[in-house]
């Protein structure tokens, strides 16, 4: 009996265990971050602008797993247009610090909201969202409304979305389904992440990248806080308000996502009858990174 609880202890240890042997997002892991760092109330934020300092401002706010770095395809085609674009990490991915707790969506706009006014940006601007980011974008353009010319939402979350069987349990079971994304989501994102190496991206080395995140101490953790927190609510809401303002939301679909239901079409033009719709063929999920232009040639930007 004595084994046999030393050894259900070691398995019940061992995911924890795993993750505190990976390496801390310290000085030496920010050595080649590209852009700069900001010191907000939360932690040490890495966020990078691309273009000219005259340009029409543009930021975006990425997803679940793959860092500010998924917009590198897109922000070329938006600095070749004119514009300033403004990328950033969320807390636990990238080169950003890693403070446990809860993300939900108040978590994710007062990050956002905090950058900006630490690096003095306080003219409208152009909002863009890409899956999870969708969802955060929309919940601060609804409660920053007077900050927005346009919303522009990538495969947006806040709708619905399939992320596997392993997710629903992990937001839906506390300690074993801790224990059980902690011990199996890297092998699964592993397995996820590298059918999209065939793929031909705008981001270089895109799969590697991603794939790197795994590295990180307090990845994992933040992953799931997320998953138990903006993602398990609805926009609703957010995009109702955001009807009663007059803002201008545009939303594009991939066709072939299996991460975002392109049912989320319907349900978007429910909330927001104005809302614009664009569904771009033969695309899946990652649409910054492999349909960079024809996003932008679909949004029609000046």
């Amino acid at each position: 009996m004595i084994f046999l609880g030393i050894f259900l202890l070691g398995c019940a240890a061992f995911p924890f265990a795993l993750e505190h042997a990976r390496l801390k997002m310290d000085k030496k892991a920010r050595a080649d971050a590209p852009g700069d760092f900001y010191y907000l109330k939360t932690g040490l934020t890495h966020y990078r602008y691309f273009g000219p300092k005259t340009g029409g401002l543009i930021v975006c706010i990425h997803g679940l797993t793959t860092p500010s770095f998924v917009f590198e395809a897109l922000a070329k085609e938006l600095v070749a247009k004119g514009y300033r674009v403004l990328v950033y990490d969320h807390y636990g991915r990238g080169y950003s610090d890693r403070p446990s707790g809860v993300q939900d969506r108040q978590f994710f706009v007062q990050h956002l909201h905090e950058l900006l006014a630490g690096l003095g940006e306080k003219d409208v601007f152009d909002l863009v969202g890409y899956s999870m980011g969708g969802a955060i974008a929309s919940a601060y353009g609804a409660k920053h409304p007077e900050r927005i010319k346009k919303l522009i939402l990538l495969a947006t979350a806040g709708m619905g979305h399939e992320l596997g069987s392993l997710t629903k349990v992990a937001t839906k079971v506390p300690l074993l389904g801790t224990w059980a994304f902690m011990l199996l989501y890297a092998r699964i994102f592993l397995q996820t992440t590298e059918k999209e190496r065939a793929l031909v991206t705008g981001v270089n080395y895109i799969v590697d990248r991603q794939q790197r995140e795994l590295n990180y101490l307090g990845f994992l953790p933040s992953v799931l806080a997320s998953l138990r927190g903006i993602l398990t609510t609805s926009s609703q809401a957010d995009h109702q308000k955001l009807a009663t303002k007059n803002i201008e939301v545009v939303a594009v679909w991939g066709a072939e996502d299996n991460v975002i239901p392109i049912s989320g079409k319907g349900r978007l033009l429910k909330w927001n009858e104005a809302s614009r719709q664009i569904v771009v063929a033969n695309a899946g999920h990652g649409l910054p990174y492999t349909h960079a232009r024809e996003v932008i040639q679909n949004l029609a930007l000046d």
